[in-house]
């Protein structure tokens, strides 16, 4: 069964590049994210793996886990990883879950039942700190993911977690936000004491409130 948004992210205790782990706990308080691939040795995912290692200081400034999958085993992940800091100019600095039995892999639906063998295990959940699944992607294995975005939704979720408004298209950190239409115009006042721009009754913009 697919997960859905809102979903407990389900928990599991697997193997890893840096030990053993138990994925709950292993997130604590934490946002995580985590993300697989289809084999080890495969192109587009080695330089997925080598650009989120370059930017792992992105994601530790913003309080998220990084975390890979792949069905391969262990010993492989260790290969893989020498090509991946070789090729894309970089050291990894996160762990890859070995995932043979693909336990992980089914857990969060990642296999398509239509797939030949592995090659849609492909896909990213954003997990918040209770556990819930707040974002969902999966991408076909001819394009490599955009981390800049998932940057930018880390971003957004943690703003609109904390404060009643959501993200208008293209936003980034630092823009101006949209109040949510429950919010009535005398508690927007109260709220957000920037002030707001009201451009229709359900379009108010107010400044991003934690800047």
């Amino acid at each position: 069964m697919a997960i859905r948004l809102g979903d407990d992210a389900p928990n599991f205790t697997a193997e890893t590049t840096e030990g053993t782990i138990n994925f709950h706990e292993w997130l604590g308080n934490s946002w995580g994210i985590l993300f697989s691939h289809p084999k080890d040795y495969t192109p587009v995912c080695t330089t997925e793996l080598g650009a989120v290692a370059k930017i792992s200081s992105e994601f530790k400034k913003r309080g998220v886990k990084v975390i890979a999958v792949s069905v391969d085993p262990m010993d492989s992940h260790k290969g893989w990883i020498n090509d991946i800091n070789e090729t894309q100019k970089t050291t990894m600095n996160y762990p890859i879950i070995a995932d043979p039995d693909k336990k992980v892999a089914a857990l969060y639906d990642m296999i398509h039942p239509n797939a030949i063998d592995n090659m849609t295990v492909r896909s990213v959940f954003v997990i918040g700190p209770d556990k819930k699944v707040k974002l969902t992607l999966t991408y076909p294995a001819s394009c490599g993911r955009n981390f800049d975005e998932l940057l930018r939704v880390i971003d957004s979720l943690q703003l609109t977690s904390k404060y009643k408004v959501a993200t208008p298209a293209n936003w980034k950190d630092g823009e101006d936000c949209i109040i949510t239409p429950a919010v009535g115009d005398a508690e927007a006042k109260d709220l957000f004491p920037k002030g707001f721009k009201t451009v229709k009754p359900y379009l108010r913009y107010t400044p991003q409130p934690n800047r």
